[in-house]
């Protein structure tokens, strides 16, 4: 007799040789978030980055826009619908808010370069774009108002790019000075302060660096090299310089000087002691030739090393032969990690749901092993954390997954930036720490690690690095975002948080929304010291449970009592015309960030018994749990995080993802299948406007992951909540070649989606979570009936609370 686990495998494997076959890339639609609610703006949506581009590749090449909306202008990503383009850039970030990052090292093709044309002000040569851009997996076109078609692809840390020309003269500016602004101006904007450009003889190959500061880490400058060539001789060219005229505080400027004119030279550029700005012009007039090819190369190192990577990673002059090789890399790295039926019996929008969330979760962060130029270190180096805050919740839990190398890599650099920085980041790009929305959150993602058993980490050093966030006070940059303590890394606020016991709203900024992170945050070292200093674990389990000193439990708002709420410094609780269902603007000098007390006060995952208590038991958590989903509740404005949200529940922002799943604490999982089938179906699309605000690195796009296959992580706890999987058959590699296999009978009609019950490698399961030895270790196969009775199948114990313990 055939084990029936054992033949459910054998078919899994079997699938997945079958699934190698399958070019998973071609249900990938890379412009899902590039528009938000307002059609032809980017306002309100995923902020994504659209063009060429490898999983966690350090490159990403695509156009650089400009939206002169300015009140709805969003440019993050460099692309927008309806963008003017500035130029074709090699670096971008996906899916971030706050102020724009790279869009450096550019080129820009053109037809003329004559009046009223200056090459050092792209608003007399930016190009709207005509017909539509197309895009799939390493590619990106468009077709520029001048005449000029652009096809770009790119490898790790080079991209090649084809320009067909109309008929007359063929101009490639490269404007050295180049970055993506921040149209809304502010502390967080990029700001230029040098380079260079050398010719090599020939004209077709220039070398040179620039180095940009700024963006949404605030980060100090960083100097970028590249090698470009053209794969034919241009007929001309030449270098140029200008002065800067752009407003740096400590840099020099050309003082409420206009654009100037640039000063052509010869060969060769440096910025010099006043940081000029600096770029090139070359042309080719011979009218025989209309297809113009460049390939560069960047490097954080030398031009040397990026003319390697140039020449090594794109050694083909045809386009097509860098796509197909990005192709082939994102099935194999990627897409074969999670396998789902292609045939007719599958609703095709859902596929390419799953396989473009997997392709947006895979854009950032950065790998640049090998690529640090601030430390000579044997371990990895990764940059564009953007941010652990948005990141943690669900998807580092998918990375370890399915991606246990990469993460182990990525574990291992935050490490070292403690080692060699002092503190580990919560965001970082540009090689820099910053900013630091909320807790410490990297130590949550080393506890989920840990409890995990992620390997190749050095545990004693990463248990150093946490205990350093959890007592050791940052230095205050004096941000203008705010001033009032450090948010460059580590937690500013620990002058409340370790005298007092929370964090105090006349003292500090985000009091709410800190005072909970600060505590889970704990409960992560908690979880670490159990293995490494167990003389810890009291300590901090007991700081694990401080966000109760913020619970004013008589207060009372829409019939529900018991909230979290603002504690003065005296002790006092601050209830004077208190509303937990507003929060300002939710911002950083706000109450609490990107969510209201009233979200924040669901959002305790290592103790959710004490919780429940605490909001009046089992039936007024789940009264209080009903309301947040009813349309028209939200008080609160939400702006672009969250446009077209009406309900208090906003799946637009990452505190607020585990939400829908907590009707699993009541033994009620049918709700938290109900709720969150409901949103992912009305705020997720294969459409421009796909996601509900900025992807934030992918983050939303792997909340929908985990949706699709029927289960949600537990952030620091290996457990994972049973939901209801929206393929019949989905096979997924786990802890590097391991197979879990999904099945679900009964998705038969749009509405039978209830789970009805459950086996877990063939035995019957009563419990609506599992940990993770249970399938993620060694695999295994969970097989769900569904169907539309709305049931409570599940018998067994509630998922726990490992954090349970009351002040």
């Amino acid at each position: 007799m055939k084990h029936p686990v054992r033949s459910s495998l054998f078919l899994a494997v079997l699938s997945h040789v079958i699934a190698a076959q399958i070019d998973y890339s071609k249900y990938v639609n890379p412009f899902i978030g590039a528009e938000g609610p307002i059609p032809g703006l980017a306002y309100g949506g995923g902020d994504i980055f659209v063009g060429g581009a490898l999983p966690f590749g350090v490159a990403k090449v695509g156009i650089d826009t400009y939206e002169t909306n300015v009140s709805f202008s969003t440019i993050n990503g460099g692309y927008t619908p309806k963008g003017l383009v500035t130029a074709i850039s090699m670096m971008h970030e996906s899916g971030t808010g706050g102020g724009p990052k790279y869009g450096i090292v550019p080129q820009m093709p053109l037809t003329t370069v004559d009046e009223p044309v200056n090459v050092l002000d792209n608003r007399t040569y930016w190009q709207k774009r005509v017909g539509d851009d197309k895009a799939s997996v390493g590619y990106y076109s468009t077709k520029l108002e001048n005449g000029v078609g652009v096809e770009i692809s790119a490898s790790r840390h080079s991209g090649i790019m084809q320009y067909e020309f109309p008929a007359g003269d063929k101009h490639v500016l490269i404007d050295i000075s180049h970055y993506l602004p921040s149209e809304h101006g502010g502390s967080n904007a990029q700001y230029y302060v040098g380079g260079a450009i050398d010719i090599q003889p020939g004209g077709r190959i220039y070398t040179g660096y620039t180095s940009v500061g700024g963006g949404f880490s605030e980060s100090a400058p960083s100097t970028v090299y590249f090698c470009g060539e053209f794969d034919s001789a241009p007929d001309q060219s030449n270098t140029f310089r200008g002065r800067l005229t752009d407003p740096i505080r400590g840099y020099h400027t050309f003082s409420n000087g206009p654009v100037p004119e640039p000063i052509f030279g010869s060969n060769s550029e440096v910025s010099g002691p006043l940081n000029d700005r600096v770029g090139a012009l070359f042309t080719w007039s011979n009218a025989t030739i209309s297809t113009i090819k460049s390939r560069v190369g960047i490097s954080f190192i030398s031009y040397e090393k990026a003319c390697y990577f140039k020449n090594e990673e794109i050694t083909s002059w045809k386009l097509q032969d860098t796509v197909d090789a990005a192709v082939k890399e994102w099935n194999e790295d990627v897409f074969n990690k999670i396998n789902v039926p292609i045939d007719d019996s599958q609703n095709i929008t859902n596929i390419r749901l799953m396989y473009s969330s997997l392709y947006f979760m895979h854009l950032m962060p950065s790998d640049r092993t090998g690529e640090n130029p601030l430390w000579d270190s044997d371990e990895p180096s990764w940059d564009d954390f953007y941010t652990f805050w948005d990141i943690f919740r669900c998807t580092i839990s998918l990375y370890h997954l399915i991606q246990p190398d990469y993460y182990s890599s990525m574990i291992r650099s935050v490490i070292d930036i403690w080692r060699f920085e002092g503190f580990m980041p919560d965001g970082r790009s540009g090689n820099y720490n910053g900013v630091v929305q909320g807790g410490s959150n990297a130590d949550n993602a080393l506890a989920d690690a840990y409890v995990k058993g992620l390997h190749g980490i050095n545990w004693t050093d990463a248990y150093q690095a946490m205990v350093k966030d959890a007592e050791v006070i940052p230095y205050n940059t004096f941000s203008l975002v705010d001033p009032t303590n450090g948010i460059k890394e580590g937690r500013g606020a620990l002058y409340d948080w370790i005298p007092l016991g929370y964090i105090s709203a006349d003292r500090s900024t985000r009091a709410v929304s800190r005072s909970v992170e600060y505590a889970l945050n704990d409960f992560s070292l908690a979880q670490v010291a159990k293995g490494v200093a167990p003389g810890d674990v009291e300590k901090y389990m007991n700081r694990s449970a401080q966000w109760q000193n913020i619970w004013a439990h008589n207060h009372t708002h829409k019939g529900f009592t018991g909230f979290l709420a603002p504690r003065l410094s005296t002790g006092e609780f601050n209830l004077t015309d208190y509303n937990p269902a507003l929060c300002g603007s939710c911002e950083w000098k706000d109450i609490s960030y990107e969510g209201t007390p009233f979200e924040y006060s669901f959002t305790v995952p290592h103790d959710m018994e004490t919780l429940i208590q605490f909001m009046g038991g089992e039936a007024e958590f789940e009264r209080r749990l009903d309301y947040i989903f009813v349309a028209n509740t939200s008080e609160q404005s939400l702006a672009s995080n969250g446009a077209g949200i009406t309900t208090i529940m906003n799946i637009g922002n990452e505190p607020d993802f585990a939400t829908p799943y907590e009707y699993n604490y009541l033994n009620k999982q049918w709700k938290s299948v109900r709720e969150s089938r409901i949103l992912a179906n009305q705020f997720f699309h294969d459409a421009n406007y796909g996601v509900p605000g900025n992807s934030d690195a992918g983050a939303l796009n792997s909340w929908l992951i985990w949706q699709m296959l029927g289960l949600y992580p537990v952030v620091t706890q290996p457990v994972y909540l049973i939901e209801s999987p929206w393929f019949s058959d989905i096979n997924m590699t786990v802890n590097f070649n391991k197979t879990l296999r999904i099945k679900a009978n009964g998705l038969d009609n749009a509405d039978s989606y209830y789970v009805q019950s459950v086996k877990v490698n063939g035995e019957p399961w009563e419990k609506n979570w599992l940990e993770h030895e249970d399938i993620m270790v060694d695999g295994g196969l969970i097989e769900f009936e569904l169907g539309k009775e709305q049931k409570i199948w599940e018998t067994g114990s509630v998922p726990p609370s490992p954090g349970h313990r009351i002040l």
